[in-house]
This record gives C-alpha cells, sequence and structure tokens, in this order.
C-alpha cells in the first residue's frame, strides 16, 4: 500500500526544490501553493561612484595655448599640465633651443596635448580656429619686427660715418680762424667721449626697467627663507658646506617661479640673476645648505660691466654695438650663456653646452644683461 507524503513548501513534488524565497520577507498568502506574490523588483541602491569627484578639473586649451605661445620657452605650458619634470627640462633648455617649444605649440593646437593623467583639455573646439589665427600673426609679426631691427641694426652703422664728417667740415669753415678751431675741436671730442660712459647707460637702463632698491646682504647657516627686497634684481652667494647648496625664488604663495639661482654639492662662489625669466613674481629665495653660507641681493642696475673674462657664475651689464661674440670655456659641467634685453622677440640664448667650447656668435645691441652660467674658466671677447 502506498503511503501519499504530505506536502512540502509550495506545494512542490519532493523531488523538486522549493523555490528560493527573496530576500524582501514576502510570504505565501495562507492556505496556498501559489509563488508568493511581488509587487515589483526590489530596489538596491545604485553602485557607489568613484573617482570623477576626487580628480581635479580639466586643464584649459586656451590658457595651455597662450602660455606655450608665449612664455613656452621658459617651461610654463608643462608647469600647468602638472609635468613638473619637463618642465624644468625644458626651462633649463630654454624651450631646447626654440625646437621644442614649436613641437608642443603645434601638439598643443592639433588638440593632442594632455594632462599629467592624459585627460584632453578642456575648451579645444570652442578655441581651435582663434588660436590657430592668432598663432599664426604671432610668428608672421616675430618675422617682421625682426627685419626691423635688423634694419635698425644697419642703419645705426651707417648714420656713424655722417656723425665722423660732420666735425671735419665744421673746422674746414673754421680754418680762418685759428684761434677758434681749437675750441670747436674740442667741443666736438667730448660727444666722441660719450661710449666710454655705455655702462653707466646701462645701468640707468637697467634701474628703469627692473627698479632699484638698498642692497640686502645675509648670512646663516643650513636651510631658511629669506624675503626679497624686489621681483628683480641679482645675488652674490658663497657657501662652505660638503653637500646640497640650492637657492631658488618661491612666489607669495611659495611655488617655485621657475628661477633656479644655484643647484651645486660643496663649495660655491658667484653670481646669478632673478626676475629676467619667470613666470612668477619672486618674493622670497628658499635657501637648502649644510654649512655656512652668505648672500647679496642688489638691483641689476649695480652689475659690473660686461668682462672679458672671469670664472663661474656671472651677471654683468652691456650697451655696446650689435657685434660677434667669441666665447671660451674650460669647465666640465653646464655651460650657459644668454643676452636679456627688451626685445620680445628674442630668446637671448647665446650658448648652452656642457663641457669645454671654443666658439663665436652674434650679439645683440644693448642696452642688456649678459648671465654666465659655468663651472670653469671663460672668456668673452667682443670682435
Amino acid at each position: 500500500m502506498s503511503t501519499s507524503l504530505p506536502p512540502q513548501g509550495y506545494g512542490a513534488s519532493p523531488q523538486q526544490p522549493a523555490p528560493h524565497v527573496p530576500p524582501t520577507g514576502y510570504a505565501p498568502a495562507p492556505g496556498t501553493a501559489s509563488a508568493p506574490q511581488y509587487n515589483g523588483a526590489p530596489q538596491y541602491g545604485g553602485a557607489p561612484q568613484f573617482g570623477s569627484a576626487f580628480q581635479p578639473p580639466q586643464k584649459s586649451f586656451l590658457v595651455t595655448w597662450l602660455l606655450s605661445l608665449i612664455i613656452g620657452v621658459l617651461g610654463a605650458d608643462r608647469f600647468y599640465l602638472g609635468k613638473i619634470g619637463t618642465g624644468i627640462a625644458k626651462l633649463l633648455t630654454v624651450g631646447g633651443f626654440g625646437i621644442w617649444w614649436l613641437v608642443d605649440l603645434i601638439i598643443t593646437l592639433t588638440g593632442n596635448q594632455t594632462d599629467k593623467q592624459r585627460r584632453p583639455l578642456a575648451g579645444y573646439d570652442q578655441h581651435k580656429k582663434v588660436a590657430w589665427i592668432v598663432s599664426a600673426i604671432w610668428v608672421v609679426l616675430s618675422m617682421v619686427f625682426g627685419a626691423i631691427n635688423g634694419a635698425a641694426t644697419a642703419g645705426r652703422v651707417t648714420d656713424a660715418a655722417p656723425g665722423v664728417t660732420q666735425p671735419v667740415a665744421v673746422e674746414e669753415e673754421t680754418e680762418v680762424e685759428p684761434v677758434n678751431a681749437v675750441p670747436e675741436a674740442t667741443d666736438e671730442a667730448a660727444p666722441e667721449a660719450e661710449p666710454v660712459e655705455e655702462p653707466a647707460g646701462a645701468g640707468d637702463w637697467a634701474s628703469d626697467t627692473f627698479g632699484t632698491f638698498e642692497p640686502l646682504m645675509q648670512e646663516g647657516s643650513g636651510d631658511t627663507l629669506i624675503e626679497l627686497p624686489a621681483s628683480a634684481g641679482f645675488v652674490t652667494a658663497s657657501h662652505n658646506g660638503s653637500a646640497n647648496f640650492i637657492v631658488q625664488v618661491l612666489d607669495a604663495n611659495n611655488e617655485s617661479t621657475g628661477e633656479l639661482l644655484v643647484n651645486t654639492i660643496g663649495a660655491y662662489s658667484g653670481q646669478t640673476a632673478f626676475g629676467l625669466n619667470a613666470f612668477g613674481e619672486g618674493a622670497r629665495l628658499q635657501v637648502t645648505a649644510d654649512g655656512a653660507w652668505s648672500l647679496t641681493i642688489a638691483p641689476l642696475a649695480d652689475a659690473p660691466e660686461l668682462a672679458p673674462s672671469g670664472s663661474g657664475d656671472g651677471v654683468f651689464l652691456y650697451a655696446g654695438d650689435a657685434g660677434a661674440l667669441a666665447i671660451t670655456h674650460d669647465g666640465q659641467g653646464n655651460f650657459i650663456v644668454m643676452e636679456h634685453n627688451d626685445s620680445m622677440f628674442s630668446m637671448g640664448l647665446l650658448v648652452n653646452e656642457i663641457g669645454s667650447y671654443s666658439g663665436t656668435v652674434p650679439l645683440s645691441a644693448g642696452p642688456s644683461v649678459v648671465t654666465v652660467m659655468a663651472d670653469g674658466a671663460w672668456t668673452l671677447s667682443q670682435q
């Protein structure tokens, strides 16, 4: 005689597994074997969103393009994008002699530039047409102003000849009165001596361009911060320690202006300038040292006249005409010579080599500031 089994669960046969009971607590009505009825699928909270709320906003194409176009030779565009390492390299090589600057500008204009997180720049589609037009105009104007500066330089050389012949003509007219001829010759000789005063003229130009202030002298040992009396000047520094000696310029927010004045190991003695090629206004110097140091901060107007020879880093004023400059260096490290003047299209990089060097480069007309970065003896001979 067969024995029937009592119903199990929701009317299912013993061989079938009981249906899964949902976690929401629904149950079948009493006395029924039907599956529970749901009023709808249970609602679960959405998956948490990660990443977007913690990422910095996209970098602006417009800002990147302007920095690349105007001061890209200083690496300002790469600093803005967060690429600090390549930004410093671009700064020290002055835009890779202009080639790196041009490559980065083209990459930005074609929309292929990215930030440190490899994200595209915001606003490219809205501003790309204007950026291309302005960049083209900038290049054309650079060529035009370069031609004008060349013509102006040639004009100064041509005008020098009449200046010499005019006193001769006056002397010929006054030969009837020999007594007055000597004073005439003496009066005309005074203007010819004016080129001797060129360093003073360069000093006046530097004073008007970069400002002046009372020199500031500081001495100490170890790390410290020194407030700058002005946004531009030159620093005479010395250090007698055995480890790193670093002097760099910080802005009011204690961020680097891109000016690394000194970066050496051990003893040091030399002069470096600040406020000439910066992407921010300097507010203080950060000194890193393990030994005793001495710093004197002075206005650029107090810098000495361009010297024919020297050793180590130096800052000089030049007020002569355009010409050729024969340069030598017998050191082992970086050797960089730059000329800074009022021309907005002049890069001013005369030499950028490592180790010994010998060559002749073009020197623009003054007034200007000439800076030398060297670890050995050097010569600067005007030709």
